[in-house]
């Protein structure tokens, strides 16, 4: 049904505990920020709106609490690719370089160790985040080229609608298998490395997507739970919240939801990808054909070879 371990998946999170601590506080502040931009401007608008009769304390509260919530969503793009760079690419390092027998130290070593084997494949910050936006490009055709299964159908218009939301979900994490390859080979500059291995997930889309679709579906229904779980105490915040900022109590349910999918549930489909990847392209090299035909469909596909003089092929085998 599915070419991963359980318990291989749990374990290579738990050997990875540190990573996992890392993305508990990442995320908490991230959603503190979005909380605390949210009352800022909720408390600074009201006060504006004291100035105006009937309701312009509680048009200015919710007029400042969007601002404010815009405000965390500015500050969290422009971080971004530090979080890439920290969270992203330095656990999935490590949770590769254990899947492949490699011994990792624990604690705050592990953080170092791990972040050493990325910078030994990317000279800076700024190529990391370039090269994972050219991959999350391809990403994109390759859902495009999988609905070309259905779109000459009859009345599949629907299916293909479903069909594209549900492969927008599942493919969401093929960027952090791919950078775990990159990562781990040092027989090739990374941008060829991205490259191969695309086409190597393109011509086994087949039971690659079925187990992504499997991995995607129990993260967002335990994603769900958690956000239902949180409900309770969000409710109690709607109480607390004067009048049009009472919805904003299930806004921050929703963010504190996301915050526990991205710190706990996310490296366990990625683990759980890692070893489906390595299990059904083992032995294989890329199909020429494939090749041509991402060429053809994506320009993020042909632009990721000039990527590769940015980058440093320095082996990542022991960190430099």
């Amino acid at each position: 049904m599915w070419d991963f371990s359980i318990a291989t998946t749990l374990s290579l999170v738990l050997r990875t505990w540190p990573f996992v601590l890392l993305r508990l506080v990442v995320y908490a502040a991230i959603a503190g920020g979005f909380v605390a931009g949210t009352g800022l401007g909720a408390g600074t608008g009201f006060a504006i709106g004291l100035a105006f009769a009937g309701d312009g304390p509680a048009t200015g509260g919710l007029i400042g609490a969007l601002a404010g919530f815009g405000l965390a969503c500015g500050v969290l793009w422009w971080v971004r690719q530090y979080l890439v760079y920290l969270v992203k690419a330095g656990h999935v390092a490590a949770m590769d370089a254990l899947l492949h027998g490699r011994v990792l130290p624990g604690g705050r070593a592990q953080i170092d160790y791990a972040l050493a084997m990325v910078k030994a494949r990317f000279v800076a910050v700024n190529v990391l985040f370039a090269i994972d936006l050219l991959i999350r490009g391809v990403v994109r055709a390759l859902v495009g080229l999988l609905n070309l299964l259905t779109f000459w159908i009859p009345g599949f218009r629907a299916l293909n609608a479903f069909l594209d939301a549900v492969l927008k979900v599942a493919l969401g994490l093929v960027d952090e298998i791919i950078l775990a390859l990159i990562i781990r080979r040092a027989d090739a500059p990374p941008a060829q490395a991205a490259r191969d291995g695309l086409v190597l997930y393109a011509q086994n889309a087949g039971p690659l997507v079925r187990n992504a679709v499997f991995i995607a579906l129990f993260e967002y229904v335990a994603a769900a739970l958690i956000f239902v779980f949180l409900l309770g105490p969000a409710i109690g915040l709607a109480y607390a919240l004067p009048g049009p900022l009472s919805g904003f109590g299930v806004v921050f349910a929703f963010i504190a939801a996301w915050a526990l999918k991205a710190a706990l549930l996310e490296p366990l489909s990625i683990a759980a990808l890692l070893q489906a990847y390595d299990s059904v392209t083992a032995g294989q090299s890329p199909d020429p054909e494939w090749t041509a035909r991402l060429d053809g469909a994506s320009r993020a596909f042909r632009d990721l070879a000039a990527t590769a003089p940015a980058a440093n092929p320095r082996a990542p085998g022991r960190p430099g």
